[in-house]
């Protein structure tokens, strides 16, 4: 039988299929909040940098809000497979969309962003869960071998997309993650023999399937509806954003009330439902300080660090690489380091705790430069080493527990639950870097890292009980 680096092939055809996904998406992550603050007879949009880091923190927010009910309709109409194959189309057409000039095809192509990665992100996560029996040893491992594919495609956006981006013409630069998403789409269609049954068709259920197509209809309606009136001016985007921040907060409340309160769970399900929820609050947490690589991060270097090296200079947005680049170079790392430690792997709660003081350190060691101009840019590569080491604690094990935890009848429902924690994530940070210029920069760093040790703290006094939740899940 075919493998994939001893793992089942259909894991192929995902990881080319998230590596594509992802340059398109790190692409436009690396050079958006440059875009929407150059001027625009230098191309750009001309926004503040408070309303684009906003307008930042809610694209990234939404996109991952989306995954959840992204999950719900694959469950209950399309099926993880079309829901991925329909999802990278949208996402195209949105990328190839932000080639067009004007503030309504600007708004429009993140809102086709949005919708389309609503539906392939949770659910192709969910395919690889599906390619492993539910004892497999290899299932974590797996997982950081697709976390690889992820930050491969991650890792070649900056250099294509960030060069075109900043040297050209933004525009043109952006436009390239949407051939980065066809290519996916391509390679996704020949390679879906491999996945043997993962990603089955939903269980007929017609009441449910209705419900799934209102619910998806009116919430493409309300994003475009609130795409528009950005557009026309009518809402601002701290108005936008701050009702936002009320609905994620709610949907939290929510969604988890609802989970932990429904009956016919058993005593098992309901235990591990609640250590999601657990896991669900330090997720959070962390990426709301990694992901600032995109606006906070991303402005100290075109603003504060010296951008050449030996002589040579290069664009502010190649700093992304750094991230993927430690990725692609730790990932098979630490997936060995896990198999072998048997054991004596640490816990999931003890690895989301060291994720959390990575990050914080990273932000920590930026403190005694923070003000300064013409930075070495060997402090952010010390910053971007140590969240990548943070996130590889946290992220690729992340994605592994959930698929573990969830109920089998929700599992693609579950996985968009993660990626909410990662919407809540993104939202306060874009507020966060939305005080750019608010707060002296050692300020702004120094609350980040406190913050994120607290947490920290927190979280490692739940190992004991997580271990009870978890019903035998480590």
């Amino acid at each position: 039988m075919t493998t994939f680096f001893g793992h089942p092939r259909g894991l192929a055809t995902l990881f080319f299929t998230e590596m594509w996904e992802r340059f398109g998406f790190y692409g436009a992550r690396a050079i958006l909040i440059y875009f929407m603050t150059a001027r625009i007879a230098q191309g750009g949009l001309g926004f503040s940098t408070s309303q684009a880091a906003i307008i930042y923190g809610l694209f990234l927010s939404s996109v991952y809000l989306l995954s959840l009910p992204g999950g719900w309709i694959a469950d209950n109409i399309l099926g993880q497979r079309k829901a991925v194959l329909y999802g990278g189309f949208i996402i195209a057409a949105g990328y190839y969309l932000m080639a067009v000039p004007g503030l309504v095809a600007f708004y429009g192509a993140l809102t086709l962003v949005v919708l389309g990665t609503g539906l392939l992100k949770p659910n192709v996560s969910t395919i690889v869960g599906g390619l492993y029996a539910e004892k497999d040893p290899r299932r974590d491992a797996g997982f950081s071998i697709f976390y690889m594919g992820i930050n491969t495609g991650a890792l070649l956006a900056p250099f294509i997309v960030g060069t075109v981006g900043e040297k050209i013409n933004y525009r043109y630069g952006l436009a390239l993650s949407g051939l980065g998403m066809t290519l996916g789409i391509v390679q996704y269609m020949l390679g879906a023999r491999h996945l043997g049954d993962a990603g089955y068709p939903p269980p007929t259920n017609p009441v449910a399937r209705q419900r799934a197509l209102l619910v998806g209809g009116a919430l493409a309606v309300i994003v475009a509806g609130i795409a528009f009136l950005a557009t026309t001016g009518v809402i601002s985007a701290q108005g936008i954003s701050d009702g936002f921040g009320a609905f994620l907060t709610i949907l939290t409340v929510v969604v988890f009330s609802a989970l932990l309160l429904a009956p016919g769970w058993t005593p098992v399900e309901r235990k591990r439902l609640a250590a999601i929820f657990i896991l669900f609050l330090a997720s959070a947490m962390f990426w709301s300080a990694f992901e600032q690589a995109g606006s906070t991060l991303s402005l100290f270097a075109q603003r504060s660090t010296r951008l050449s090296i030996f002589g040579m200079a290069f664009p502010a947005s190649w700093f992304q690489i750094l991230n993927s680049t430690f990725l692609v170079i730790f990932a098979p790392v630490f997936a060995v380091i896990w198999v072998k430690l048997g054991k004596r792997e640490p816990s999931t709660t003890i690895k989301f705790t060291l994720g959390l003081v990575f990050v914080a350190a990273g932000f920590a060691v930026l403190i005694p430069v923070a003000n300064g101009t013409a930075v070495s840019p060997l402090w952010l590569t010390l910053t971007y080493l140590l969240h990548t080491i943070g996130e590889l604690c946290l992220s690729p094990v992340g994605l592994s527990a959930m698929t573990k935890l969830a109920p089998a009848r929700i599992a693609a429902m579950i996985m968009g639950i993660w990626f909410l924690s990662i919407s809540v994530g993104e939202f306060i940070g874009g507020r966060v870097a939305a005080l750019y210029e608010q707060f002296p920069l050692s300020m702004l760093f120094g609350i980040v890292a406190l913050f994120c040790i607290a947490c920290a703290a927190v979280l490692i006094c739940f190992n004991g009980p997580m271990k009870k939740l978890s019903g035998g899940v480590n």
